[in-house]
């Protein structure tokens, strides 16, 4: 399975949060699977890169061309995708990833999983998104999404299809039913 991972590439202040992405990265290479981001060396991105290679799995980096003289690509890649825009990237990235996760980062990370959560929405992508709520980072997007219903820009149903994890226990859970409904989908 390709999951991609959207998150900062500043590791941030709060040690819990790096710890947990670590796990994250370890866990995707222990299971096998492959991870999709942004190919940069440092910050949670180079944190998240480390930890699946150091646990045996594959990283494939995707960045755009504008972006390699400013942000490091990690050395250690099995695959670099260069792409012309960070359009380019983000749509390489869904086509890509069986999954999406969003752990802590800035308006980026913010942006790429909220297009993840659209184009599931109305039906655009399969990819399945995660928002991996450590220590609470994302409490109050969660609420943002609670208020849209409350005030009718959002369908209960929609919102149900939003998935919050606060544990790799959560992920992982949400990730099995996700490929569950998958199957179920494709061979009623």
């Amino acid at each position: 399975m390709k999951i991609a991972v959207y998150c900062g590439s500043r590791e941030g202040t709060n040690f819990q949060i790096i710890q947990k992405a670590k796990e994250l990265g370890k866990w995707i290479g222990e299971e096998g699977h492959t991870l999709v981001y942004g190919a940069s060396a440092k910050g949670l991105m180079g944190a998240v890169a480390d930890a699946v290679l150091e646990a045996g799995g594959k990283v494939i980096g995707i960045i755009p061309e504008f972006l390699t003289d400013v942000d490091p690509i990690h050395s250690g890649l099995t695959q670099l995708e260069i792409v012309e825009d960070m359009s380019c990237r983000k749509k390489r990235m869904i086509d890509l990833a069986d999954v999406a996760i969003a752990i802590p980062g800035g308006p980026g990370t913010l942006e790429e999983i909220s297009e993840v959560i659209c184009w599931s929405i109305i039906g655009h992508t399969d990819t399945q998104a995660i928002t991996y709520n450590m220590e609470g980072f994302y409490d109050p997007l969660q609420a943002m999404y609670q208020q849209m219903v409350k005030y009718g820009y959002l369908s209960q149903e929609a919102h149900e299809a939003i998935h919050f994890a606060t544990s790799m226990g959560d992920v992982e859970r949400l990730i099995k039913v996700g490929q569950n409904e998958k199957r179920e989908v494709k061979h009623p």
